[in-house]
C-alpha cells in the first residue's frame, strides 16, 4: 500500500502509517485502511494488529491541504468513506492496539480510539478531537466512540472545546491506557497484544464484538443526514476561510 507499510511476525501484523512527514489522512489512505483491515480480519494467519506511525506523528488527522481542493463529489465520497472507517476498525474481531508515536489530533485520534488498547510516547505531544475549531462537525458516532473511553461528560466538554491533551492528561482521562518512552513503544505494545493473543480466539473475539455491539451498530448506521449537514458546512464561506488560514499555517511549518 502507498500510504502505509505492513509487516507480519508470528501471527502479529504491524501497520505503520507512512505518508509524508505527519501521516495526514487523505482519501487514498482511508480506502487503503478499510481494505487492509477487512483483509486482516479474515486472515486466519493473523491473530492481532498493531497500528503505529512515525516518530513524532501517529497521524496529524485529515489532510486538509489535499481535502480543501476536492470538488463536491470528491469531498462527499471522502466523508462517506471516512465515516465508515471507525465502524470497520471497531468491528475488527482480533486484538487491535494503537502504538501512538507522537501527535494524534482529530482523525489520528479517531483511529486510535477504535483500538482495544492505546500506548502513547511521553513528550510534548497532543491527542484529542479538535474538529470543531477547524470547522468540521462531529457526528454522534464519533462522540459515542470518544465517550466510551472517557465518559459522556468529558467527551461532551472536550469535543465542544476542541480540547487537545498531553500524554499525561490523556492517561488520566482514560483516552490512552499507558505512557512509555519512544524506545520502548513497540516493546510495550507487542507485550500487551501478545498477552491478548494467548486467549482462545473464538472466545475473545466473540466477547469483544458482543461488548462492542452497541458502539459498532452506531458507527455503522446510515450517515446520510449528518453527511449532508457536514457537506453544507464544509462549503460555507466562513469554513473555507478558516481552512485557508489553517492551511497557510501548515505550509509555513
Amino acid at each position: 500500500m502507498g500510504t502505509f507499510q505492513i509487516t507480519t511476525s508470528n501471527g502479529l501484523a504491524t501497520l505503520t502509517l507512512d505518508k509524508g512527514r505527519s501521516n495526514p489522512i487523505n482519501h487514498q489512505m482511508v480506502k487503503d485502511l478499510v481494505a487492509c483491515i477487512k483483509q486482516l480480519n479474515d486472515d486466519d494467519n493473523v491473530g492481532g494488529l498493531i497500528i503505529t506511525g512515525k516518530p513524532g506523528f501517529f497521524s496529524s488527522g485529515i489532510d486538509l491541504i489535499e481535502a480543501y481542493d476536492y470538488d463536491e463529489e470528491q469531498i462527499k465520497q471522502f466523508w462517506i468513506d471516512f465515516l465508515a472507517l471507525p465502524g470497520v476498525l471497531s468491528a475488527f474481531k482480533k486484538p487491535l492496539i494503537a502504538a501512538i508515536n507522537g501527535h494524534s489530533p482529530a482523525g489520528g485520534c479517531v483511529i486510535a480510539l477504535c483500538c482495544d488498547y492505546r500506548v502513547m510516547v511521553e513528550g510534548q505531544f497532543i491527542i484529542g478531537l479538535n474538529e470543531i475549531p477547524v470547522g468540521i462537525i462531529v457526528p454522534d458516532g464519533i462522540f459515542k466512540l470518544y465517550s466510551t473511553c472517557i465518559g459522556e461528560r468529558k467527551a461532551y466538554q472536550y469535543i465542544l472545546e476542541g480540547k487537545l491533551l498531553s500524554p499525561t492528561e490523556a492517561l488520566i482521562s482514560g483516552l490512552i491506557d499507558e505512557v512509555c518512552t519512544a524506545e520502548n513503544l513497540q516493546y510495550v505494545a507487542e507485550k500487551k497484544i501478545r498477552t491478548l493473543m494467548q486467549f482462545n480466539p473464538v472466545t475473545w473475539s466473540t466477547s469483544k464484538i458482543n461488548l462492542r455491539s452497541e458502539l459498532i451498530n452506531q458507527l455503522k448506521q446510515d450517515h446520510s443526514e449528518i453527511l449532508n449537514i457536514m457537506l453544507k458546512q464544509w462549503w460555507a464561506p466562513e469554513t473555507r476561510k478558516g481552512l485557508q488560514m489553517m492551511i497557510e499555517k501548515l505550509k509555513s511549518k
